[in-house]
């Protein structure tokens, strides 16, 4: 039990959290996820492990933890798509995600319990992350530095946000949307840029989960990620949401994705994607 300030006098809330897991062909993997997620200090209220259509022995090995778990189980639809059935299948209305490929650290759900009891005003909640490739540690460059507070600018370059770090109110979303079904990657960037573009958020710097990365298919390494950042940038500025500082800082990063991204198809002569970024370019005059 957590207390918050409110109005003079302090007031005992209980902030209950649904986990959400999502996976597709990671069976030792989600294995070590899940683990991670039972040896919290302070256990989540409920665990949602969602599978998106895996072929691998995923369920087979997942049958010890049928108690311990809500086993979700959708035809292969994508990242965006799994996360989304949590959301809408969870009971309660703090939500915390982990990818099968992350792990988090023991103490991360007390952690962020303690901050957002502190900080109540916040509906967004993230951590540092420690980055592991091929089981050895990596330093995070400059660019993936973490902010607190109104921190649209600061996402829009590239993601600083992980979403296994992420402890979101149900309300966030319900104002929102959920992730976008359409993009094949950068879902998480264009769900970041709409949620602090106009909500604030509490950072915690201690690295409170691992991120892992290694020989095995992800998102990041299978698509253009530039492209879909141009495609988040471009959605978020039809939206109308932004006020005129943001708009400006958009339409300012959109500008130079734009270049990077026509420079590399030029290289790589893929006249089609030439004549779309052509295209963005002449729509907003950049």
């Amino acid at each position: 039990m957590f207390v918050f300030a409110h109005q003079g006098f302090r007031e005992k809330i209980i902030l209950k959290i649904s986990a959400i897991l999502t996976t597709y062909n990671r069976a030792d993997m989600v294995i070590e996820a899940l683990e991670s997620i039972l040896s919290q200090q302070e256990l989540p209220d409920e665990i949602l492990l969602v599978d998106d259509g895996s072929t691998d022995d995923t369920l087979k090995k997942l049958q010890p933890y049928q108690e311990q778990i809500k086993l979700l189980t959708q035809k292969k639809t994508g990242i965006s798509a799994a996360r989304n059935t949590g959301i809408k299948s969870a009971k309660h209305d703090w939500l915390t995600f982990l990818d099968s490929d992350d792990l988090w650290k023991p103490q991360k759900i007390k952690r962020q319990k303690e901050e957002l009891g502190q900080n109540p005003d916040y509906k967004i909640c993230y951590t540092n992350e420690e980055w592991h490739k091929n089981g050895k540690w990596m330093n995070q460059k400059k660019v993936h530095q973490k902010y607190s507070g109104w921190i649209y600018d600061k996402c829009l370059p590239l993601c600083i946000i992980s979403p296994s770090s992420v402890l979101i109110h149900r309300s966030v979303f319900e104002r929102i949307g959920f992730f976008d079904t359409e993009l094949p990657a950068c879902e998480d960037y264009d769900l970041w840029l709409r949620m602090t573009a106009i909500f604030p958020v509490l950072y915690i710097p201690e690295k409170l989960i691992i991120k892992r990365a290694g020989n095995w298919p992800q998102l990041s390494k299978q698509h253009s990620l530039d492209k879909y950042r141009i495609v988040a940038l471009e959605k978020i500025i039809k939206s109308d949401k932004l006020n005129p500082e943001q708009l400006k800082q958009t339409l300012h990063m959109l500008k130079k994705k734009c270049y990077i991204y026509k420079l590399g198809c030029e290289k790589h002569n893929r006249n089609d994607e030439i004549e779309w970024i052509k295209n963005i370019q002449q729509q907003y005059g950049l």
